[in-house]
């Protein structure tokens, strides 16, 4: 009766590490790098920015282009499938960070969260510009 409750027992046990093993191993590397057309919905509207970005290992570096605030370097970092960058920029003067946090849904689709510096919040959703 041990014998046999022992090997149900390794049996469980190598099952379940495997399925352990397989979520801890879908660390699957995505790279965003490319041009985005983003939908910044907040409580005041929305806006349209377009962001460029670069990735290089777990860095995010590039551009965030928009008509409210004009073009501006951002900087971030990406683990897995989730991200954040920042853009800093001013509103009548006042310097502020926006920061993006978000995860890759597919190789062509992000989506998150944007906490406008103290002025607000929103959400996003992106999706990439196909290139020819």
């Amino acid at each position: 009766m041990f014998g046999a409750l022992r090997s149900v027992a390794a049996i469980a046990l190598v099952l379940g590490s495997s399925s352990v093993a397989f979520a801890q191993g879908d660390t699957t590397k995505v790279d965003i790098s490319g041009n985005w057309n983003f939908t910044v919905t907040y409580e005041g509207g929305q806006g349209s920015p377009t962001v460029r970005l670069t990735q290089k290992g777990d860095t995010l570096v590039g551009r965030y282009v928009s008509q409210a605030f004009g073009e501006l370097d951002l900087k971030g970092t990406i683990k897995g499938k989730e991200f954040e960058f920042a853009v800093t920029t001013s509103a009548g003067g006042d310097p502020f960070t926006m920061t993006f946090t978000g995860s890759v849904e597919r190789t062509d689709a992000l989506r998150g969260t944007v906490d406008l510096g103290g002025n607000g919040s929103g959400t996003f959703i992106a999706t990439k510009v196909k290139q020819e």
